[in-house]
């Protein structure tokens, strides 16, 4: 039996700078190291079978959403973009409807870069900007302006690829709802399909992060808005774009009819999907032959991974693996990191991805294909009386303020004991 067609996830993680709030496996590295990783990624996707039967998860060979991310693909040589493209579709049968993403900073994009991305097929180009205004830009180490940005619009346009997404980051330093409106209104003056809008994350893994939590004043820590007017910003960002055409489909992406990212909806609907590169996380159904399901559990409990006997074959639902995030150990072929997925946490996984999607949760459908236990909907009644989800017919899904506390929904899914794998994101920040 066919089975559901992969995305495929390429990182790559070299930046011109290193931008003060991003907590990616990202950074910058002598362009030297470019054609190693290169041979590395095709060598990858050459034993992706291999690959995926050694993890005990089913392969398909048939792909309709190829992700460049990174960092910033678009730092990479014509020849070098064409040679990892050539191995995607070298080893898998790219259906010719693919949706075929590349992350670009601004300002990289140049003329010979541009001709690369439309040979290899390239037809979907998610642009970092963040901001449109130049000191806002300029305070977290972005080096494009305004300008720039309009620039390269254009130009992508006059190539043929008018399938544009825009990053904005709401809380900024020196950010305010003036400054806001500025960009929100730049974004739709554009007139691309999709806009991101993301929430400044504060933690240990950017520099900024760890500033603000020292309470210092390093990278402008001190002019980054409060969370509540960072919380305002989103919401208005909610509504301009609503406004404009670009209505929200998921709690980060906004997209005028037909344009939604097919390949971010694979995460958030528990697609099947691979990625290749530094921190690349991949999510198969698990395979259902008995033998192999055993053999993968015997090779991870040698190999770093999950233990032998964590989730039995019979419980198996998918398995999730990643490659490590060191630039250094990628190259040195490090083992893979492999988690077993059971039928418990695939429904804890429908929950806080699909919840994420405006549609939300098809609780019919989840009940047929995973179950439904007790404590499940003993949750779901609880997240209704506190209205922070909806409910109609068989579908939940987050109210406003739901979407705002989100975390605190998801987590509620969550049982104490279960650890939850990491499975990468959307629309990274190049």
């Amino acid at each position: 039996m066919e089975g559901m067609p992969l995305g495929i996830y390429i990182s790559v993680p070299f930046c011109r700078t290193k931008c003060s709030y991003c907590n990616f496996a990202s950074d910058v590295f002598s362009r030297s190291i470019f054609e190693r990783y290169v041979e590395r990624l095709a060598a990858d996707m050459a034993r992706a079978a291999e690959t995926a039967i050694r993890m005990g998860g089913r392969f398909e060979r048939a792909v309709d959403s190829v992700y460049l991310g990174g960092g910033t693909p678009s730092l990479l040589e014509p020849g070098q973009l064409e040679r990892i493209l050539e191995g995607v579709r070298g080893n898998f049968e790219v259906r010719p409807d693919a949706e075929i993403t590349a992350e670009c900073a601004p300002g990289t994009l140049k003329p010979e870069i541009i001709e690369a991305l439309v040979r290899c097929g390239v037809d979907r180009i998610s642009l970092g900007v963040q901001s449109f205004v130049d000191e806002e830009a300029r305070a977290v180490a972005r080096l494009h302006t305004r300008q720039i940005v309009l620039d390269d619009i254009e130009r992508l346009r006059n190539a043929g690829i008018s399938n544009i997404n825009i990053d904005l980051i709401a809380g900024l330093p020196h950010q305010t709802s003036k400054s806001w409106d500025v960009s929100l209104n730049e974004a739709i003056a554009t007139g691309v399909p999709h806009v991101s809008v993301y929430m400044l994350e504060i933690d240990e893994d950017s520099r900024l992060g760890r500033e603000l939590i020292a309470g210092g004043t390093k990278y402008h820590a001190h002019f980054v808005p409060d969370e509540d007017l960072t919380a305002d910003l989103y919401t208005r960002a909610c509504e301009r774009l609503d406004d404009a055409g670009v209505r929200q489909y998921e709690i980060s992406n906004f997209a005028r009819p037909g344009f939604p990212s097919k390949h971010n909806l694979k995460y958030w609907t528990r697609q099947p999907y691979m990625g290749f590169g530094v921190d690349a996380h991949s999510m198969l159904e698990a395979e259902t032959d008995p033998y192999v399901s055993l053999r993968a559990h015997e090779i991870a409990g040698g190999a770093g991974g999950s233990r032998p006997c964590a989730v039995t074959a019979a419980d198996l639902e998918s398995v999730r693996f990643s490659t490590s995030d060191s630039l250094e150990q990628y190259l040195k072929v490090a083992a893979l990191q492999r988690i077993p997925v059971s039928l418990y946490q695939a429904r804890e996984e429908a929950f806080f991805l699909g919840l994420r999607l405006n549609e939300g949760v098809d609780l019919e459908k989840l009940a047929l294909r995973l179950g439904l236990p007790a404590e499940m909907r003993a949750v779901i009644s609880e997240l209704l009386a506190d209205a922070l989800i909806t409910k109609a017919d068989t579908r939940i899904a987050l109210t406003p303020r739901g979407r705002l506390l989100s975390n605190e929904v998801f987590a509620r899914f969550i049982a104490p004991s279960e650890t939850v794998s990491h499975h990468g994101g959307a629309e990274t920040r190049s």
